[in-house]
């Protein structure tokens, strides 16, 4: 006779499980092929071990389960009867450090008095600013924030609850083989926990996070995006001027507040994306173009507000350095080893000397050097509003108070490569020095403080004039000689050195051509 047997929940025993989908890494996928994966059960102690972007090596029993169909109402179960679906019953596993995956916490005491005697050293900022991608040549003030993101300032918890963030935003924008990219890939790999995406591919779902139904289950389900991800390290973001407005704007919340707040399907919850952003753009016009001054960002002042530091990165013609640079990249090819291993410290060493600083040193502004900061940012206000006043326009990027929390951050950064509780005046006057190259001088790039000493608004003036003028007495497919040119527009009262400039932008833009031994200029376009 059958015996009916039952459940008697009082005399059970509960443990803790968690179903996680293992992926295969992204460097061991076939060339053409789709990434595959499976799913894991974990019990008992190895439940929440992971996080979402972690690199692990599991052991476990390969075994087969009867594929359940949750769809209510479907009468006919012999469809999938003989269909059964794998997953892994994990028995170990552990978490890879290297890679770009959560690295450990853990530190052996020889590596501990190893970062000691590395943090006394009066060259630690000089020593990690050159370990920053040691093959790219030059960049010196770049390589020093990006140096300063990686460490990263002092997260604040306010008593009524608020919080300030401690992560440091970096925005490069300019010419197009100026090594934005190579840097974003370096930032990638040598940051604890690092994730690149590229602005085109990325929609808002998928930076922030996005609801989903689950296939098995017919459930509503939360997926992170990137910046989730990134929680606790650098999200490197490609080709940012590429991304939609509207996938742009669903960063700012991300980018200030670090959370993301999400309301759909029933999902009501807060999100941590407690990282830094590391961006890299172009201009609108591909490369920048000195005459158009602020219409080269094509950002809205709310998202640059948020980076604290901006860097317009020009590919200027200068011989000599034409020439460094050509016998850098060369050395390179010749002796790939050896200028791969130029660097003072290793990129796994710096890694761990990173994750360190970040877990045990916290920094602090003293008295002193936060008097001094309030003084020079009223000095920057002032500035700022005379520039404005001027040249009787608005500032495409502006100086806020986000701008005075961004200098006080990247001085706590500097600290904590020392590991010293308090800021000091050196560490505050080399903020200020990275904010004045990088943020200050594309605020005032409005002005043609690049092409051959012109910064007046009025030789600016005049360039326009020269550029709308020769374009309409010279039509397109007419030759003339570039002395008749400048002969022609110095007897109007214009300077040689503006028709210069501006016959230099034309042919740079690809509207002239020089012909008969750069004698005569012809009009393409």
């Amino acid at each position: 006779s059958t015996q009916s047997t039952g459940i008697v929940p009082d005399m059970c025993k509960c443990v803790d499980y968690q179903t996680l989908k293992l992926q295969e890494a992204p460097d061991h996928i076939p060339t053409g092929d789709m990434p595959r994966h499976i799913q894991l059960y974990v019990d008992r102690t190895l439940v929440d071990k992971m996080v979402p972007g972690n690199r692990v090596q599991v052991v476990g029993i390969y075994s087969i389960r009867k594929q359940s169909d949750a769809k209510e109402g479907k009468k006919d179960k012999n469809i999938t009867a003989g269909i059964r679906r794998p997953y892994i019953r994990v028995v170990g596993l552990e978490v890879d450090s290297s890679g770009p995956g959560r690295s450990l916490n853990k530190f052996t005491a020889e590596e501990e008095d190893h970062f000691k005697k590395l943090a006394e050293r009066d060259d630690v900022y000089d020593l990690i600013s050159r370990n920053i991608a040691p093959s790219i040549f030059g960049s010196e003030d770049i390589k020093k924030s990006i140096a300063c993101l990686l460490f990263g300032g002092s997260r604040k918890r306010m008593p009524d609850g608020l919080t300030r963030r401690g992560d440091i935003n970096l925005l490069l924008l300019g010419d197009p083989g100026t090594a934005k990219s190579q840097l974003l890939k370096f930032v990638e790999k040598c940051s604890p926990i690092g994730v690149y995406t590229s602005g085109k591919g990325s929609s808002a779902a998928g930076l922030t996070a996005s609801v989903m139904r689950d296939p098995t289950t017919r459930c509503f389900v939360m997926e992170g995006g990137a910046m989730v991800l990134a929680d606790g390290g650098v999200v490197c973001i490609d080709e940012f001027d590429k991304m939609r407005e509207d996938d742009r704007v669903a960063i700012h919340e991300a980018m200030e507040q670090q959370t993301i707040s999400i309301a759909k399907a029933g999902i009501t919850t807060t999100l941590n994306t407690r990282c830094s952003v590391f961006a890299a753009a172009n201009s609108v016009f591909g490369r920048w173009d000195d005459t158009k001054g602020e219409e080269n960002i094509d950002f809205m002042p709310t998202i640059l507000s948020r980076f604290d530091m901006i860097y317009i990165v020009k590919d200027d013609h200068n011989e000599s350095r034409d020439t460094t640079i050509a016998r850098h990249v060369m050395k390179i090819h010749l002796n790939r080893e050896q200028a791969v291993n130029e660097g003072e410290m290793s990129i796994e060493m710096l890694k761990k000397y990173i994750a360190f600083s970040r877990g045990k040193c916290g920094p602090r502004l003293s008295d002193a050097s936060a008097a001094k900061l309030g003084h020079r940012y009223v000095v920057m206000r002032t500035s700022a509003r005379q520039h404005e006043h001027d040249s009787n326009r608005r500032l495409s990027i502006p100086i806020t108070v986000r701008q005075l929390e961004s200098i006080v951050r990247i001085a706590e950064a500097l600290a904590k490569m020392r590991l010293e509780p308090f800021t000091t005046d050196a560490d505050v006057e080399e903020s200020l020095r990275l904010f004045q190259v990088s943020t200050l001088e594309s605020a005032m790039s409005g002005s043609l403080s690049g092409v051959e000493g012109l910064t007046a608004l009025e030789d600016q003036e005049e360039v326009r004039k020269v550029e709308k003028q020769l374009k309409q007495r010279f039509p397109i497919g007419s030759q003339v000689s570039e002395s008749r040119i400048i002969q022609d527009f110095t007897k109007q009262r214009f300077t040689e050195r503006s028709v210069r400039t501006v016959l230099n932008i034309m042919i740079r833009r690809g509207e002239l051509q020089h012909r008969m031994q750069r004698k005569v200029v012809l009009r393409v376009k």
